[in-house]
């Protein structure tokens, strides 16, 4: 009898002393269970014929297939274009909770019994208004702090040690992001070139932690050892009120091209698994040499069993997927925005209230996306990433040589929440704003590099973007002219400012909150060094940037009117927006011509909250776009009589400051800064 759902229990399932392995494979022909001798791995101590139901799902059972088993299959089929048995090799099951490499390139499942105390232990669910993304790298961010011991540096207990979450709880961050770790591997071309893939983005299996991030001790122990200790960092860090999202790659494998290592899917069902013409060559959108075919329901529902594995079984609060778009793509390769696994991903009652991230765009035609994808989901905004660097540098490099700026109609859209690219019922939740991610210039690097300078990967500098929108501001790279320093030190607080005082949620990239450079490389995915580890032996300004990120996540905390949920409607008061008003320079309502004009660099930006959940709250942002001093005219409006000053980027402390000032005053601002002020 066929069972309702015929994809159910796929993997191992241990059951009264038995193991059973299912797997699914329309174009196989035959397929073993293949279970290894726990300490030599050549030696097969059982072969198991698996049997083939009505559902294309292949099956079988035995005692010997017990937790802490070694195990593989292998599977055989007929030679065709789209298809790629190797029935000599053994392959990778893909459901598989456990693995150990065997040889350099050779892989065993393993059984792994996956039972841990939670303690009572629960996610956080922070309020997506309330939410601070931190995207860090699981051994970059405590690989060289010396307040973790040694045997802990650069892994999933580092993350979980006390100095970490210390830091991070004081810092002021709510949700920490990782780059990926489920199980990858390095390219076959980086490892000729003797590097290796350090962000990750090469998975070789969707359910099982990358054991390279745990302990040497966990390591040793095997896969469940690794399997706990990624469960215990969850687990620390929930109970620290941190959530953990994940950064995962179902767009493509590392099985690569046509020539690539058939290790997993590609030997079991090629045909299947991966995106195809009728001649067999590869359907790639992104760029990685092969596209997971998530029109086919198997490849999907791969993905969703996977997604509710790490969100249930190891409990983690969200998903930033890389390369959404492709995972939006129907049978004719075009983007769908129903498709539906992206709507099974956000409707499936097993993945409710799980924090949904897009990158929303990939190679292929059509490949750029944001705005698109459904209710329920946020993107990565790159028109924010873009709006906000040309502005405060760009801009600014254009007017020293006598051009105008782009103005500033577009930075106030996207300080508002990028009305103009999310829709009014998604709202600016929708909006991830970033100034810098993983991919890409550092935030000082933005500050002190007009180029790239990408040599040492080993392309001739012929990788990572050219199109920065960064400025140098007078000299490339290092330098000791305190000008240009000040310059710089400045550049950073006003990006800081603008990406922690916009709507929408905010991603800080871990470093940035205190000036860490990659020496201008801005593809440093192969690095695995102190070029792409935090360095917390920090210089003064370093410990002075650091004070003022914290800072503002303190007023983004401490300020509703910052984070509205919802756009406001004109003529209407709706509850969990913000109320907006925009002054110009001389503190009067913005006209159609100061919107539009070039020369115009300066904004007031008057915001009100709609109380639904918190206190009424007011706030004044004056953002000041030209490098010389102007005076500007505190505006007027019902209900405010004082303004606060808060913060002023322009200036490391206020402790000089004038602090009250009263509707109407003219005030100096200086020039290329911001200041906010609570109005009252």
């Amino acid at each position: 009898m066929t069972h309702a759902d015929p994809l159910h229990n796929l993997g191992v399932r241990l059951s009264a002393g038995v193991g059973e392995l299912r797997v699914w494979s329309q174009n196989a022909e035959a397929m073993d269970l293949c279970i290894f001798d726990t300490t030599d791995p050549n030696w097969i101590v059982k072969t198991v014929p698996m049997t083939r139901d009505a559902d294309n799902v292949w099956s079988g059972r035995s005692r010997t297939l017990a937790a802490g088993r070694h195990y593989g299959i292998r599977v055989s089929g007929p030679a065709s274009p789209t298809n790629s048995f190797h029935p000599e090799k053994t392959m990778v099951e893909p459901y598989s909770r456990g693995l150990v490499r065997v040889g350099p390139e050779q892989w065993q499942s393993s059984v792994v019994d996956d039972a841990f105390d939670w303690a009572g232990s629960v996610k956080p669910k922070i309020a997506l208004d309330h939410t601070v993304v931190y995207e860090a790298h699981v051994r970059g961010i405590s690989k060289l702090n010396p307040a973790i011991p040694a045997d802990l540096r650069g892994t999933y207990a580092g993350l979980a040690h006390e100095a970490t979450i210390g830091y991070l709880k004081e810092l002021g961050v709510t949700t920490v992001e990782l780059l990926p770790v489920q199980a990858f591997v390095s390219e076959q071309r980086l490892l000729k070139q003797g590097l290796t893939n350090y962000w990750g983005y090469n998975t070789f299996n969707f359910f099982t932690p990358h054991a390279d991030y745990a302990t040497m001790a966990s390591q040793s122990a095997g896969p469940e050892a690794v399997l706990r200790e990624f469960k215990g960092m969850v687990k620390l860090l929930h109970e620290a009120g941190l959530e953990v999202i994940l950064d995962v790659v179902y767009n493509h494998t590392a099985e690569e091209g046509p020539g690539g290592p058939a290790s997993s899917l590609r030997g079991i069902d090629n045909a299947t698994y991966y995106r195809q013409n009728d001649a067999g060559g590869y359907v790639d959108v992104t760029g990685c040499g092969n596209t997971l075919n998530v029109s086919n329901e198997v490849p999907r529902r791969l993905v969703l069993d996977s997604l509710k594995y790490w969100a249930n079984d190891v409990q983690i609060d969200g998903f930033r997927f890389d390369l959404a778009a492709t995972l939006s793509r129907g049978d004719n390769v075009e983007f769908q925005r129903d498709h539906p696994l992206i709507k099974s991903i956000q409707s499936d009652p097993e993945l409710a209230g799980v924090k949904l991230i897009a990158e929303p765009w990939d190679v292929g035609m059509g490949g750029w996306q944001t705005g698109n994808f459904p209710d329920g989901w946020t993107e990565w905004n790159d028109r924010y990433r873009d709006r906000m660097r040309s502005f405060w540098l760009t801009d600014i490099a254009a007017a020293r040589d006598g051009h105008s700026g782009s103005g500033i109609g577009r930075f106030a859209t996207r300080l508002a929440g990028s009305a103009n690219t999310f829709s009014m019922e998604r709202g600016p939740l929708a909006s991830l704003n970033f100034i810098t991610a993983h991919d890409g210039f550092t935030m000082a690097d933005l500050t002190a590099y007009n180029v790239k300078h990408n040599v040492g990967n080993g392309e001739s500098n012929r990788d990572g973007t050219d199109s920065n929108n960064s400025f140098n501001h007078g000299a490339e790279g290092p330098t000791r002219d305190r000008g240009i320093l000040a310059t710089r030190r400045k550049a950073m607080r006003n990006l800081l400012g603008t990406l922690l005082l916009s709507a929408g949620i905010p991603m800080l990239t871990a470093g940035d909150e205190f000036g860490r450079s990659q020496r201008g490389n801005n593809n440093a995915y192969c690095h695995d060094s102190e070029l792409t580890w935090l360095n917390w032996d920090l210089d003064d300004w370093q410990v002075d940037l650091h004070r003022v990120t914290r800072k503002l996540l303190q007023l983004r905390r401490e300020n509703p009117a910052l984070r509205p949920v919802w756009f406001g409607r004109s003529g209407e008061t709706t509850l969990s927006a913000s109320e907006m008003d925009w002054y110009n320079i001389e503190g009067k309502s913005m006209s159609e011509e100061n919107w539009h004009s070039p020369k115009e660099r300066t904004l007031q930006y008057l915001a009100a909250s709609t109380p639904e959940f918190e206190e009424f709250n007011r706030i004044l942002l004056i953002v000041q776009g030209r490098e010389r001093d102007v005076t500007v005219t505190l505006p007027e409006h019902a209900g405010v009589s004082s303004y606060t000053l808060l913060w002023d980027s322009s200036h490391d402390d206020l402790s000089d400051a004038v602090i009250e000032h009263i509707p109407g005053t003219r005030l100096l601002v200086p020039g290329a800064s911001m200041q906010l002020f609570r109005a009252s």
